[in-house]
């Protein structure tokens, strides 16, 4: 028989070990990068709908809802079922009523994002922590830049 002198138990354990060291550094690191990226496509999200308004109000004078702008083409059908299927994480959703609206993006859950997004006419998107998040107008968020 060949003398064959293979890896031994303990040089395997530390291989294992540093591997594991190295995933443990580098995992959270690409889930805040895959955070940012999210945040950064929903910002870029609100101003396009926040144009779509602008454009949908033009011919009517008043804002729409997702369903209106979609119908209207300004925006396309993905926007319809963001609950189900969000758009890059985020959940998107308007409350329009005649020349008043607030657009929402949420985040669908803790790994997609860590900010909140809403919008008024006024078109600026401010950002809101996901705890204070809430349905109106009177959202003290900063805006993003």
């Amino acid at each position: 028989m060949k003398d064959r002198r293979g890896f031994s138990l303990l040089e395997l354990l530390i291989v294992v070990a540093i591997i594991l060291i190295i995933a443990t550094i580098a995992i959270p690191s690409l889930l805040r990068s895959k955070q940012a990226a999210n945040e950064s496509a929903a910002v870029a999200t609100m101003k396009t709908i926040a144009a779509a308004q602008v454009a949908y109000s033009s011919t009517g004078g008043n804002y729409g809802t997702l369903a209106d702008l979609v119908a209207a083409k300004l925006l396309d059908d993905s926007f319809l079922n963001t609950v189900s299927r969000p758009k890059a994480g985020y959940v998107y959703a308007i409350s329009a009523s005649g020349y008043d609206y607030t657009v929402e993006a949420t985040p669908s859950s803790s790994n997609a994002g860590r900010y909140g997004y809403y919008s008024l006419p006024d078109a600026v998107v401010r950002y809101s922590t996901i705890a204070t998040l809430a349905p109106t107008p009177a959202l003290a968020g900063r805006a993003v830049h």
